[in-house]
């Protein structure tokens, strides 16, 4: 199939935005690109360097950090998707973690960090043939995307799901934390003055909250094809 477009998927945190994208993807032979993990490492950067933790937060010295960062997502055959690297070393794992989870809402918060992001994300899509995941893929990334999509789930479902998956890899987290943490990122994800989650007035919008992988994937699978 000749046509390539771009598929932007939004929605709120731990409602599998990377899941389905990494199986659309791997089924168009499209380009993935997770963007949360991108504010993740920014926000694993600032806690590297004691520019974050429970107590402060310097939010200028991270500005004024920004040029030392560089961000790369390189493809690992055994996996089947890209993981994220920061300045030359592989952070998937470290980056998955509930701690970086606490921190990360707050440090996308910043403009001066959307920005630097936005760009390289816009850049990475210009040939089409991507599926992106974010919170503001389809409202400032690609405000033109031919497909966009909007998750959903409850809190509850949400923060059982990401607990099911910090216990798995043997994280000691409480499901009241887990809980914590969706709705905090909740709020301040749609609550912040540059870019808020919002759903696109052209996304559809699909609540996962009693659908399995399968039949989700089979949903959003049908629509990329409406669109081709």
């Amino acid at each position: 199939m000749d046509k390539k477009i771009t598929i932007a998927i939004d929605g709120f945190s731990s409602t599998g935005k990377s899941t389905i994208a990494k199986q659309l993807a791997k089924t168009l032979g499209y380009v993935y690109v997770d963007t949360g993990a991108m504010y993740r490492a920014i926000a694993f950067f600032a806690m590297q360097n004691n520019i974050i933790s429970k107590e402060f937060f310097d939010k200028e010295r991270l500005i004024a950090s920004l040029p030392l960062i560089h961000l790369e997502f390189h493809f690992n055959p055994n996996l089947g998707f890209a993981e994220m690297y920061l300045n030359g070393t592989n952070i998937e794992k470290e980056i998955r973690t509930i701690e970086v989870s606490n921190f990360v809402s707050k440090v996308a918060e910043i403009s001066q960090v959307r920005a630097k992001l936005v760009e390289i994300q816009k850049e990475m899509g210009k040939n089409k043939a991507i599926v992106m995941d974010g919170r503001d893929i389809g409202t400032v990334v690609f405000p033109d995307a031919e497909l966009k999509i909007f998750m959903n789930a409850s809190a509850q479902t949400r923060a059982q799901r990401r607990f099911d998956e910090l216990q798995q890899k043997g994280d000691n987290v409480s499901f009241e934390e887990v809980l914590k943490n969706v709705e905090e990122r909740d709020y301040i994800d749609t609550h912040r003055a540059d870019s808020p989650l919002v759903k696109a007035a052209n996304a559809i919008e699909i609540d996962n909250s009693h659908l399995n992988r399968e039949e989700q994937f089979q949903k959003v699978l049908a629509l990329v094809n409406a669109v081709l």
